[in-house]
């Protein structure tokens, strides 16, 4: 087998990066359009990511965060975003950089894109379960691809940002030590 000394693997992840730091830039230039809000789920033990001692003690490995309804003081810059959110109505401050990002899914376009976490991010955590592989649909209910990974994951529930329900893996609703693993379709309207 050839040697693939262009390393199209890294090119193509800094090249969807480049769509996740484009996409947050215009959210924070503009707000957001329409119905688009995005899940963004994190390596919390990758380099630079910033969190208060709290929510490191409960997301030690993993952390999904949505951008919707209450969010503020987003900052993109070239290799990181800031935001503002509340954790059970308790305001944080989180720095992501874009190498911590492991999957990203803005459920009103129905797009989403996995990133292959390397050994430094990562700090060698175990990879987390895999749900059944799942395809979009376009408005016509044809499969459309949009995938780094040849098995396209559906990513873990999200903190929730917007009330209601505590985060998962909050005291008030303990996981067991885990990210709690769930389909999507339960967030999405019907």
């Amino acid at each position: 087998m050839a040697v693939d000394h262009i390393r199209y693997d890294l090119l193509t992840q800094d090249a969807m990066r480049g769509v996740v730091r484009r996409v947050l830039k215009e959210a924070a230039a503009k707000g957001l359009a329409g119905e688009h809000h995005f899940f963004i789920s994190f390596s919390t033990r990758a380099p630079g990511v910033k969190l208060s001692p709290r929510l490191r003690t409960q997301y030690p490995e993993e952390m999904t965060i949505v951008l919707q309804h209450q969010f503020w003081d987003l900052a993109v810059g070239e290799d990181q975003f800031e935001v503002g959110l509340s954790f059970n109505g308790v305001p944080e401050r989180l720095t992501v950089p874009l190498m911590a990002i492991k999957g990203f899914f803005d459920p009103s376009a129905n797009f989403s894109l996995q990133f292959v976490q390397t050994p430094e991010v990562t700090d060698q955590v175990p990879a987390q379960p895999v749900l059944p592989d799942t395809q979009p649909t376009d408005g016509d209910g044809n499969e459309t691809k949009v995938e780094s990974e040849p098995n396209r994951k559906t990513l873990p529930a999200p903190a929730d940002t917007t009330a209601g329900a505590p985060p998962v893996g909050s005291p008030d609703k303990p996981s067991g030590g885990g990210a709690e693993v769930v389909r999507l379709d339960r967030f999405r309207k019907k």
